[in-house]
């Protein structure tokens, strides 16, 4: 069968003022018509770079400075900006990993999908709206064409990022590179989106590529898979043979550090290998530190306390009240969360749990309910002097580590601004030594405070993160999908750091994930919620072995199956 795309002794170099990196090294694939290759590695093997090669959109000053690409026979090294042009979307659709920034915000979702379908179709006009409608249907969005009017801001996680996937579908392509397409996903709607791809991919002989941290992912969906490890392809195969029994020693311990949805483990599995080639550097003594003054006097009273909470959100405004059309995101939902106690928010995208964790923060104001932090009432008395306190005691992880950053500050000024904000120091000198032992325990070193967020990976930008979150010295920390955009190998360092953290500190977490054998192992007790409500609450364990809910056993049953792995 001829190869719809073969890559040959590809090499990407990025110039720096010092010295080149090497981002790829003699880097070879080939993709079939109708199957779907995986391409899997930690965060800053290369993976991206390869599909970014590809459709030529290497950022600057990155080049393909080797080898071939070769697509339906065709080579695309060296072809024109418009010649690329006419293949990217037409005949090549790539979903981004991050549909934060691949969605414009000033235009709502109907208008960039009619425009994407008027640019790679002959469809126009209604006939383009009713094909938009259709996309948004195939890839699990309800409503969709009241969502047509809706803006990425009013959009959940998930939910952008099943629109980036109708944005790919929309010009029929033959070949899709799928950069994390379930990144943000549910079970549930991570099921439909693969269902969804196989089907294509059988159906039209669509090649695909799909760069993934998810190992169950893989299983679930590759013909073969090809391992990158710091710019190479250190083993390729087929995926029972690569995940069922792999030869590299990188690959085994990879395989290792998948979460566990069987049983749970004190610890999760880590990758032999430093994150971002850096050494480890020393962590502080929490106990005589700064950060940990205050340990002693956490107790194991109620942290969160939250009844009858419920907000609606406005789908399409009007001046007559009936004719206005409402989404009801939070419905009348109570739990408690003990001290030290972490406490799993789990659902599909959409189901509110996001929406609740922001509710808790302050971000949103419930319509009704009663929130309570530390026994203080924040909802109804927000801005008296003890919820103010309670606040602070309250930090938020959120989910993506790239937007959650200011980009025009230095890590140095944005771990910094709770300390200066809450005047938690005597001077400025204390603030910039308490910084540089924030940096240091969260394993980024304090060199890191004089540079920008761009300049780091997504995991190392998830630990900065973390650090900001310490400098108020909160006792409940709130951590949205702190690990869904990270590979496998980096999500066990991150949540291991998380686990220890919580131990020394003695902090309380309200942990929200989609990714149930990660809630497993983070969790004590968990709560299920679906359209805003919740559907079951339940220790760990009784809920993954004994679930009660319908819903919850759906979800269970829903989990990606990881036989191919065997035994850990």
């Amino acid at each position: 069968m001829t190869d719809l795309l073969q890559i040959s002794g590809l090499d990407v170099d990025f110039p720096t003022r010092r010295g080149t990196v090497h981002a790829a090294r003699g880097v070879s694939l080939t993709v079939q018509p109708g199957e779907v290759v995986g391409l899997v590695g930690e965060s800053g093997a290369g993976k991206s770079t390869i599909g970014n090669a590809i459709i030529d959109l290497l950022e600057a000053p990155g080049r393909v400075s080797a080898g071939s690409i070769l697509f339906e026979g065709e080579e695309l090294r060296g072809r024109s900006e418009a010649e690329m042009r006419r293949v990217r979307g037409d005949r090549i659709g790539m979903i981004f990993q991050d549909p934060q920034t691949s969605l414009n915000p000033l235009m709502t979702i109907g208008a960039q999908l009619v425009e994407t379908i008027e640019k790679t179709s002959d469809l126009r006009g209604s006939r383009a709206e009713e094909r938009a409608i259709e996309l948004l249907e195939q890839v699990g969005i309800t409503e969709a064409k009241a969502r047509l009017r809706a803006y990425p801001h009013q959009f959940s996680g998930g939910m952008r990022q099943r629109v980036v996937i109708a944005l790919a579908l929309a010009g029929d392509p033959d070949l899709i590179i799928a950069d994390e397409p379930t990144t943000a996903l549910d079970v549930s709607i991570q099921a439909q989106i693969l269902d969804l791809i196989k089907r294509l991919c059988r159906e039209r002989d669509l090649g695909v590529i799909i760069v993934t941290h998810d190992i169950g992912v893989i299983a679930n969906i590759a013909d073969r898979v090809a391992v990158m490890y710091r710019g190479e392809v250190v083993e390729t195969g087929d995926v029972a043979q690569i995940l069922g029994a792999p030869k590299h020693e990188y690959t085994k311990s990879l395989i290792a550090a998948v979460p566990r949805a069987d049983r749970k483990l004190e610890r999760f599995s880590s990758v032999d290998y430093i994150e971002g080639g850096n050494k480890p550097f020393e962590r502080i003594d929490i106990q005589t530190h700064w950060l940990g003054a205050s340990r002693d006097n956490r107790g194991t009273g109620k942290a969160i306390e939250v009844e009858n909470l419920d907000l609606s959100f406005v789908l399409q405004k009007a001046v007559l009240k009936r004719n206005r059309k409402m989404l009801q995101a939070v419905d009348n939902v109570s739990f408690t969360v003990t001290e030290g106690q972490t406490f799993g928010l789990v659902g599909e995208s959409g189901s509110g749990k996001s929406t609740v964790a922001r509710l808790i923060a302050g971000l949103y104001r419930p319509d009704a309910g009663t929130i309570r932090v530390l026994g203080q009432d924040v909802s109804t008395r927000p801005n008296s002097a003890a919820a103010r306190e309670a606040r602070r005691a309250l930090q938020m992880i959120f989910q993506d580590p790239y937007s959650s950053l200011n980009a025009r500050m230095r890590v140095m000024d944005i771990v910094a601004e709770p300390i200066r904000f809450y005047r938690l120091t005597e001077n400025e000198a204390e603030t910039r030594r308490i910084v540089g032992d924030l940096l240091n325990h969260v394993g980024l070193g304090a060199q890191a405070a004089l540079r920008y967020p761009h300049e780091f990976s997504g995991g190392q930008r998830q630990r900065i993160s973390i650090a900001r979150a310490l400098a108020s010295r909160p006792r409940i920390l709130i951590c949205d999908e702190p690990t869904s955009a990270l590979d496998v190998s980096v999500q066990a360092t991150i949540l291991n750091l998380l686990k220890d953290l919580q131990q020394e500190l003695g902090l309380t977490m309200l942990f929200i994930s989609h990714d149930l054998p990660v809630v497993r192992q983070m969790c004590d007790q968990i709560a299920v919620m679906r359209h805003g409500q919740l559907c079951e609450v339940a220790d760990a364990e009784t809920l993954f072995k004994t679930p009660r809910h319908e819903y919850s056993r759906h979800l269970l049953e829903l989990m990606p199956s990881m036989e191919l792995l065997g035994e850990a």
